[in-house]
C-alpha cells in the first residue's frame, strides 16, 4: 500500500519526492511505501491547520460531536483493514488489533460526549454590579505524535481530544505503523472533517528529528502531545520549553503488580498473564515487574509459569489465536537477550523461556531478580517478566517505588483496606486493586508521574490539556476609580 501526506484533505507527495518503506517485522517484505515529509511540508501542514483553526474554533459543540460520532462509526467499519494493517506492520494478534479498534471507537464517542462539558465558572467578586467568570477556549493548532504499539487507540486520543476542544491537528504518524495511522485519519475525513482541521504527515526515520523540531518551533503550533519513550519525551519537553509551549507527555513505565500474602493466587496469576503478555508486553502499562510476598512466592511462580507455558506463540499472520507473537524488531530481541544474560550472570533464575535469535521472542520469566540487575530498573518492553520477592507489605511498596517511572500498577489482596492503602502508597498515575496493570477507559484520566511523563489523556481532565482558561468580567462602566 502507498500512503501520501494529507494536507487540506488532499493527498500530496513530499515536495522532495522522497519515500520510505515499512517492512514486515518477520518476513522483511515491504508492507507500505510512504511519502517522507520534508521540513517545508511540515510547515505547510502547520499553516493549513492555522488557517482552518480560524473557523473550526467557532464550531458548535453539536458540530464537533457529530464529527466525532461519525468518526467512531467509520473506525468500526474499518475493523478488517485495521487488523490486517496491524498484523503486517507491527506483528499484532487479532486480539490486540480488535481491542485497539474497540477502544478507539469508544474514545471518539466519549470525546463527543465531552464537547458539552467544556465549562467555566462564576467567581465571587468585591466589585459591585460586576460579573466575574472563567471560560475555556481552544488553544490553536496542536502537534500530535503517537507511537506504533497501540496505534489505533493512541492515535485516536491524540486526534479526538484536540478536535473535541475546537483545535486543529497536525498528526505525525509513526514510521513503524504508517498504514494503521493513515486509516484513523481516513475515518475522520470520511466523517466530514473540514479541510485543514486534521493534516496527516509521515516522515522517514532519519528526517523525523528535524521535522518534529520544526513543527514545535513553528509559531502556528500552540500545543504538543506525545506518547512514546522517556528518552524522546525528554527531548520533546526540552524543545517545547525553549518555545514556551505546553506539552502532554505519556512515556515509559516499569509497571509493578504487587501480590500480597493474602491474595487469591489464581486470580493474581490471571491478571499477571494478561498484563504481562498482551501484545508481547509491548504496551506502556504492561506488567513489567511482579512483586510477590515471599510467603506466597513459590505458589505464585509455579502457577504463573504453568499458565505462561500454555500461551499460543507464533506468527499472527498465520495463527488466528496467537498470543505471543514477534517483538517489533530483531534489535528489540537482541536487547532482551542482553537483559536476560545480565540477570542470569548476576544470580537470577530463568524459570521459562530465554534468549531468541529471531524476533519471535518466547514468554520469559526471571525469578529472584535483585536491584543489581538491569532488568530490575530498565523497561523491557517485551515478554520478559521479572519476579521480585518481597519480605512483607512495606518492602513490596518500597520495591514498587524504587524506579524512575510511575504510570500504572496493580495490587492483589483480600484485605481491601490494606490493599487500598498499598495502592495509595504506590507512586503511579493509576493503580488497580485486584485488577491488571493494563487498563484503559476513555472516561477515566490516564497519565503518569516521575519519568512516565505529565498531563492526562481521557476523562474530563483532558479538557485542561487542550484549552486555555480565561478570566472575564462584565463591569459597570460608570464605576469609580481611586484617581
Amino acid at each position: 500500500m502507498n500512503t501520501q501526506l494529507v494536507i487540506n484533505n488532499k493527498d500530496v507527495a513530499s515536495e522532495t519526492g522522497k519515500v520510505f518503506k515499512r517492512q514486515d517485522p518477520i518476513t522483511g517484505d515491504t508492507v507500505s511505501t510512504c511519502a517522507a515529509a520534508s521540513v517545508n511540508d511540515a510547515r505547510i501542514a502547520a499553516e493549513s491547520a492555522k488557517v482552518a483553526f480560524q473557523s473550526w474554533k467557532s464550531s458548535t459543540p453539536g458540530e464537533r460531536r457529530t464529527l466525532l460520532l461519525k468518526s467512531a462509526d467509520a473506525i468500526e467499519t474499518k475493523m478488517a483493514s485495521f487488523v490486517a494493517a496491524m498484523k503486517s506492520e507491527i506483528g499484532a494478534s487479532d486480539l490486540w488489533a480488535g481491542f485497539n479498534v474497540m477502544l478507539a471507537a469508544n474514545l471518539f464517542r466519549e470525546a463527543a460526549a465531552l464537547t458539552t462539558q467544556i465549562q467555566g465558572e462564576t467567581i465571587p467578586t468585591e466589585k459591585p454590579n460586576t460579573l466575574s467568570m472563567t471560560i475555556r477556549q481552544p488553544v490553536g493548532p496542536c502537534l500530535s505524535i503517537a507511537p506504533w504499539n497501540g496505534p489505533v487507540v493512541l492515535a485516536a486520543r491524540a486526534i479526538a481530544y484536540p478536535l473535541m476542544c475546537g483545535n486543529t491537528v497536525v498528526f505525525r504518524a509513526s514510521e513503524i505503523s504508517p498504514m494503521t495511522h493513515r486509516l484513523i485519519a481516513e475515518a475522520v475525513y470520511e466523517a466530514g472533517a473540514p479541510a485543514g482541521v486534521l493534516n496527516f504527515i509521515t516522515t522517514a526515520p532519519d528526517d523525523a528529528p528535524a521535522v518534529i523540531e520544526a513543527l514545535i518551533a513553528d509559531p502556528a503550533i500552540r500545543r504538543v502531545n506525545f506518547t512514546g519513550s522517556t528518552h524522546v519525551g525528554r527531548i520533546i519537553a526540552e524543545k517545547c520549553g525553549r518555545h514556551l509551549k505546553r506539552c502532554l507527555l505519556e512515556l515509559g513505565d516499569k509497571s509493578p503488580l504487587i501480590v500480597l500474602d493474602d491474595a487469591n493466587i489464581d486470580d493474581a496469576v490471571s491478571a499477571a498473564i494478561f498484563g504481562s503478555f498482551l501484545y508481547q508486553g509491548q504496551i506502556c502499562m504492561s506488567t513489567d515487574r511482579i512483586i510477590v510476598d515471599e510467603k506466597v512466592a513459590d505458589e505464585f511462580v509455579q502457577k504463573f509459569t504453568a499458565r505462561a507455558m500454555e500461551l499460543p506463540a507464533g506468527q499472527p499472520l498465520t495463527m488466528g489465536n496467537c498470543i505471543i507473537g514477534p517483538v517489533i524488531s530483531q534489535e528489540s530481541a537482541n536487547r532482551l537477550n542482553t537483559i536476560v544474560d545480565d540477570s542470569l550472570q548476576k544470580g537470577a533464575k530463568l524459570v521459562l523461556g530465554g534468549k531468541s535469535e529471531t524476533s519471535l521472542y518466547p514468554a520469559t520469566i526471571i525469578d529472584h531478580v535483585t536491584s543489581e540487575m538491569t532488568v530490575y530498573s530498565e523497561e523491557t518492553f517485551g515478554p520478559v517478566i521479572s519476579i521480585i520477592r518481597a519480605k512483607d507489605t512495606n518492602d513490596a511498596i518500597n520495591i514498587a517505588n524504587d524506579t524512575e517511572f510511575g504510570l500504572s500498577a496493580g495490587v492483589f489482596g483480600k484485605d481491601i483496606t490494606r490493599a487500598l492503602s498499598v495502592a495509595k502508597s504506590i507512586e503511579t498515575g493509576s493503580c488497580h486493586v485486584n485488577g491488571p496493570t493494563v487498563q484503559n477507559e476513555a472516561q477515566a484520566p490516564y497519565g503518569g508521574t516521575k519519568s512516565s511523563g505529565y498531563g492526562r489523556f481521557d476523562g474530563r481532565a483532558v479538557i485542561d490539556e487542550f484549552t486555555e482558561l480565561k478570566w472575564l468580567t462584565i463591569e459597570d462602566s460608570s464605576q469609580q476609580y481611586p484617581f
